[in-house]
């Protein structure tokens, strides 16, 4: 059996894939739906969301199988994040990576694999959204297509979360200072109420200067 081996960015990977403070978390429709429709689509029994930590693959949706993490080291989806494009295992059985695999060999007796990688912004693979059936089979282009198309819609829900926690991390700043950049390097363009209208309106505020009361008429 093939241990897959770390990441080239593994320190990273796995800080971003904490960050997000999904792991350990309980099911969520959002994720469930998209493996049922893995499930469905290309008709296999198992279809996961699976997070690669550093030493298990936990599962934030898993449909078909009844364990919620197993370890990294006999994991597949620790092979899928080595690569950039879909992983595919024909037949686990007459491949020398995984013949004697615990889960080849033993439940959930899988002989067939594919999954690809997920990425979150900075590029880091965190895991897969793969599909597992116990008999082999063939997987063509479209078949790579359309579960690459799945991926991307579990990626775009962990990005959402991944910006939901960045959001959180930087809530009590208010919107305009944070998209501002570093006020020393001149001026910052601020939101401001003006006059007796109440107008919102922006104003350049210089950087070290009151600013003079406009005079009432």
């Amino acid at each position: 059996m093939q241990v897959p081996a770390a990441a080239a960015d593994e320190a990273g990977r796995l800080e971003a894939l904490r960050s997000l403070g999904v792991l350990d978390t309980e099911p969520e429709e959002r994720f469930d739906r998209l493996t049922r429709t893995a499930r469905r689509l290309f008709d296999v029994p198992i279809a996961l969301v699976s997070l690669v930590d550093a030493n298990r693959q936990w599962f934030k949706s898993c449909m078909g199988l009844g364990v919620r993490e197993t370890t990294r080291d006999i994991s597949f989806c620790g092979h899928t994040i080595l690569g950039d494009d879909v992983f595919v295992i024909t037949d686990a059985w007459q491949d020398p990576r995984f013949a004697d695999n615990p889960l080849v060999t033993g439940e959930p007796h899988i002989r067939f694999y594919a999954g690809c990688p997920l990425r979150v912004a900075g590029g880091h693979k965190l895991g897969t959204l793969c599909i597992i059936d116990s008999r082999p089979r063939s997987f063509g282009p479209d078949d790579v297509a359309a579960l690459k198309d799945l991926a991307g819609m579990v990626q775009s829900e962990l990005s959402a979360v991944q910006m939901a926690t960045e959001d959180a991390l930087t809530g009590i700043l208010p919107a305009w200072f944070r998209n501002a950049g570093p006020a020393c390097a001149g001026n910052v363009s601020a939101p401001a109420f003006g006059g007796d209208t109440g107008v919102f309106r922006s104003r350049q505020v210089q950087a070290g200067q009151r600013q003079p009361r406009p005079r009432r008429w």
